[in-house]
């Protein structure tokens, strides 16, 4: 596994500029354009808190999450199918769980790094009140982004097409994106689009990202956010290691 992540990393070495934009600088524009700039607009608060403050951790959770549907979407799709890197990889003495488990680590920290330029940012906004709620809204964002990205991959092996993830995406990540508590609380929508949001995992992990930033987070609802993301994660491992093995042992 050590192995397969030190290729990605060695990799990534020679293309991290190309990723900036998408990873980094896409979702701190949202911030300082929506946030701050529209935000100023918004007349009132939101849930009892300025635009900004309730906008920033949301945003936060969603560019995680899009990062890494990205990473582990396109990016394992890539590797097995139009360059080849998994095949290569398992005609070594690496298994195919180690081929997943080594790209599933890359596209953690690959999450781990933009989340932190993320927060970094929102401190510097004076939205980040203490060390503790740094370290804690940091490691939530990155559990948002790890949580879909083992089911993603799992899919994404079998896939040899790349309209197929981008329908997902158009169908199924913009509207989480979108919709999910983002740029606006869940409770503005119809009651029967409220109760689908909350079974999706954007909206448990905007919450849990919000509710830290603010304070406002309680064990019960933190746990629920937690063990649901967590839980999310593993499933993506477990299905994972069927669908890798059974697509490079062939």
């Amino acid at each position: 596994m050590i192995r397969a992540l030190t290729y990605w990393l060695f990799r990534y070495r020679r293309t991290w500029q190309g990723t900036v934009v998408v990873s980094v600088a896409n979702p701190l524009l949202f911030l300082l354009a929506i946030g701050a700039g529209l935000g100023s607009l918004v007349q009132g608060d939101v849930e009892g808190v300025p635009y900004l403050q309730f906008f920033a951790p949301g945003m936060l959770a969603a560019a995680a999450f899009q990062n890494a549907f990205i990473d582990a979407g396109f990016g394992v799709a890539t590797a097995r199918g139009r360059e080849r890197v998994y095949q290569t990889a398992v005609a070594t003495p690496l298994s195919p769980g180690e081929v997943m488990g080594g790209h599933l680590l890359f596209v953690a920290l690959r999450v781990f790094v933009g989340a932190l330029a993320f927060v970094v940012v929102m401190a510097c906004f004076g939205l980040v009140s203490s060390v503790s709620v740094f370290v804690t809204v940091l490691l939530a964002a990155t559990l948002t982004g790890i949580a879909p990205a083992a089911l993603v991959a799992a899919w994404a092996v079998t896939v040899t097409d790349f309209p197929r993830l981008n329908t997902v995406f158009r169908f199924v990540v913009m509207p989480m994106y979108l919709f999910s508590g983002t740029f606006f609380s869940v409770e503005q929508l119809p009651a029967a689009l409220q109760t689908i949001m909350y079974a999706l995992p954007l909206w448990h992990g905007a919450d849990l990202c919000r509710s830290l930033a603010l304070g406002t987070a309680t064990p019960g609802m933190t746990l629920l956010h937690v063990a649901y993301l967590g839980a999310m994660a593993v499933a993506g491992i477990l299905i994972g290691r069927v669908t890798f093995r059974k697509v490079l042992y062939v």
